[in-house]
């Protein structure tokens, strides 16, 4: 993409406003928090002290609305603290050019490097800095700075208690999260209705899993219907793929395949019934038909073999999710529910009744003669609930990871370096520049400057429209109108308000309130009211323009990473076959933890190769060493790979089932090969896979005893050979 394209491309993402679902409750609450704080400081210390109690409250309000699973007091009260120590420390050297320059440097670097632990952290860090540029500029001397640090942490605590005092939907987030993931898992169901050999995004999954992390005392106030269901969707993906898959299941047409298309939609209505009852925390109602689908004892004459036991697995595990996503069920934290005796009794059939048929209110199905049960679809052994480590104990967690960070290809040890430069490039320049309150410029860089290239030219564009139209219409607001202080506090909280209720719609929108928040909080106490919207409007285009230069100058292109993406996704879904294929040689059931460490490193190296991808996508420079075309092939042959792995692992042999000594070869050959190839990705070279190739070719005179290793290992070898064939052609064309 040239650089004209690149940057027409980020425009339009900036000022881009998306249709989202706005939460007006939040934002009043954050806007009350904030009211508090400004009024009780007005009326007792006067408006510069109002003033900076304000951003504290600000500050710690938007720290609630970010994308983290902490508690959100505790996001409010950090955010206080860290902003009070900031501007202790801006109050403390501002008065010495050269001091409060070096601290502006090393706050900005630190702020920088806060990236390694997460979003949340760098935009909070990032802000930290933005505002002490501000308010050390208000009307105070050193030994006052106590004092306004302390009012700036109180607007922390305020917000903190409002979110308790005030609480808006608990554990929405994560009920959300939990929803999303079992919607998702309920539209896969109904697209492999369609297409048997659908893909499946695994964001959702790793999202809900994320969310599933909770501190000791969360995992104390857990609701009952949190716990559990995100395990079993986990375990019921595998089993919808091998249900729907004609390479293991059922042909693509004729009675087997109408009755798989009935499990199907069944399946994706149950789940989506439990999707929307975790979602609103309300009992689970169960949709009568899908609850006869599963009920008919048509599947045990219709289907055989393996789709008849993926059938019968797939109507245990819902009526597990249906159980478990019921609030009416009492569970003890970091505990299953345990299943009811009748659970999976399996009819002459082949029917099934699970706890989602026994409490659906249809008519009961005609009572078969008892056979063998199915296959077990027992919950695993009941775990303790992930745990998330308090903020005391995540600190040496944080710092050990940027110092990981201190090394020259890190592209956010470059976006510390660029901020910090940029930041203090921007104070000097704004103080040198004939506008007066030159930390709009500074203010600036800092808040739209971010480790990669897209969101960087996206807020810098964002910015200053957003600035240009919310410093015009306050400062026309204050120059016409002439409002008093107590008045400017009141259009600063509804500006607050404003922010908060867009804070998820685009920078843009919430830009033009965070503007007019700025003009009216200064102007209670007549600092910058005299600064035209020229000045103001010209020191942010002066920012943003630094903030992009930055990156031209010295930037951390993505594109050029590709290859190292794509072997690391390579080398991560060949230890998960390699790893689920080897349980073949020494069964332990289906529930296998090496198997699900394998499955989530395969899923964070797919989703790291898809962001690098997206994020390259916009970049203005071209890689070439792989084009878009062969990443998109070889991203297809990966997903497949990874697929048909997951196809084996829905039918991984119970405890104490007859081994396959054959699976041991061909776990080694995979992860031999898949290595090897992934160094050969990394280096340029064309990848081979001979030792694959050679176990495959010496089964095909004596395949092992098993419907689906040697199929596995012929359709493995194929996907790994279109991986190759992509970044083949992508070398000759160059």
């Amino acid at each position: 993409m040239s650089w004209l394209r690149a940057l027409k491309a980020t425009s339009r993402s900036g000022l881009t406003v998306e249709r989202r679902p706005l939460e007006p409750a939040i934002a009043a609450r954050g806007a009350l928090g904030l009211a508090l704080v400004v009024g009780f400081s007005l009326a007792l210390f006067g408006p510069a002290v109002a003033a900076s109690s304000a951003f504290g409250a600000f500050q710690a309000a938007i720290a609630t609305f970010q994308r983290s699973w902490r508690p959100r007091p505790t996001l409010a009260l950090a955010s206080g603290a860290s902003l009070a120590v900031s501007t202790f420390l801006g109050y403390l050297t501002g008065a010495h050019e050269v001091l409060f320059l070096a601290l502006l440097l090393s706050w900005t670097f630190l702020s920088g490097l806060a990236w390694a632990a997460g979003p949340t952290a760098g935009i909070i860090a990032s802000s930290n800095v933005a505002i002490m540029l501000v308010t050390v500029t208000l009307p105070t001397s050193v030994a006052t700075a106590a004092g306004h640090a302390a009012v700036i942490f109180a607007g922390g605590v305020v917000q903190a208690a409002l979110v308790v005092l005030l609480p808006v939907r608990r554990w929405g987030a994560q009920r959300d999260a939990l929803a999303d993931a079992l919607a998702a898992e309920a539209d896969y169901a109904r697209r492999l209705r369609h297409d048997p050999v659908a893909p499946f995004e695994p964001v959702p999954l790793m999202t809900a899993r994320s969310a599933a992390a909770v501190t000791p005392r969360q995992a104390r106030r857990r609701p009952a219907e949190l716990h559990g269901a995100r395990g079993l969707a986990e375990r019921i993906r595998p089993v919808l793929a091998s249900l729907a898959d004609p390479a293991v299941g059922v042909p693509e047409e004729g009675p087997q395949r109408d009755r798989v298309r009935e499990l199907l939609a069944a399946a994706g209505a149950l789940l989506d019934a439990a999707a929307h009852a975790i979602r609103h925390g309300e009992p689970v109602v169960l949709p009568p038909p899908a609850v006869a689908a599963l009920r008919t004892p048509d599947t045990g004459a219709i289907l055989s073999g393996p789709s008849r036991r993926a059938a019968h697995r797939l109507a245990a595990l819902l009526g597990d999710v249906v159980e478990t996503a019921d609030p009416r069920t009492e569970t003890s934290p970091g505990e299953a529910p345990a299943p009811p005796p009748d659970k999976a009794t399996t009819g002459a059939a082949g029917a099934t009744t699970t706890p989602a048929v026994a409490g659906a209110t249809t008519t009961p199905a005609p009572t078969t003669t008892p056979a063998p049960p199915a296959p077990s679809a027992a919950r695993p052994p009941a775990r303790a609930s992930r745990t998330r480590p308090p903020l005391v104990r995540l600190v040496p967690i944080v710092v050990a990871n940027m110092r990981a960070e201190l090394r020259p290809d890190s592209p956010i040890l470059r976006h510390a370096v660029r901020v910090s430069v940029v930041t203090a490039a921007g104070y000097l320049l704004g103080a040198v520049l004939p506008f007066g309150h030159g930390y709009w410029a500074p203010m600036a860089s800092v808040m739209v400057m971010r480790p990669d290239f897209s969101q960087t030219y996206a807020r810098s564009v964002a910015r200053f429209g957003g600035t240009l139209v919310g410093v015009a219409l306050a400062t026309a607001v204050v120059q016409w109108a002439h409002p008093g202080t107590y008045l400017l506090a009141a259009l600063a909280v509804l500006s607050a308000f404003g922010m908060y209720l867009l804070i998820r719609t685009g920078y843009a929108a919430g830009q033009v309130c965070v503007s007019a928040y700025v003009v009216f909080l200064l102007g209670m106490d007549g600092a910058g009211v005299t600064q035209t919207v020229r000045d103001r409007v010209l020191l942010t285009l002066v920012g943003g323009l630094l903030a992009m230069l930055a990156y031209a100058v010295y930037p951390a292109w993505e594109t050029p990473r590709l290859r190292g993406r794509l072997a690391d996704w390579l080398a991560a879904v060949g230890r998960y076959a390699a790893v689920v294929t080897a349980r073949y040689a020494d069964p332990v059931g289906p529930v296998c933890p090496d198997v699900r460490e394998a499955v989530l490193d395969t899923r964070a190296a797919r989703v790291a190769w898809q962001e690098a991808l997206e994020r390259a996508t916009h970049e203005p420079v071209r890689h070439r060493g792989l084009s878009h075309a062969a990443a998109e092939q070889a991203e297809h042959a990966l997903a497949e790979f990874g697929r048909v792995a997951m196809l084996m692992e829905a039918h991984l042999p119970e405890r104490g089932a007859p081994p396959v000594p054959a699976a041991a070869t061909l776990a080694e050959s995979l992860h031999r090969s898949t290595e090897r190839g992934a160094k050969q990705v990394r280096e340029r070279k064309e990848p081979q896979w001979d030792d694959l190739r050679e176990t495959v070719t010496a089964w095909s005179a004596d395949p092992p005893d098993h419907f689906l290793l040697h199929k596995g290992a012929v359709l493995l070898l194929d996907a790994l050979d279109e991986v190759a064939v992509a970044l083949t052609d992508s070398r000759h064309a160059r």
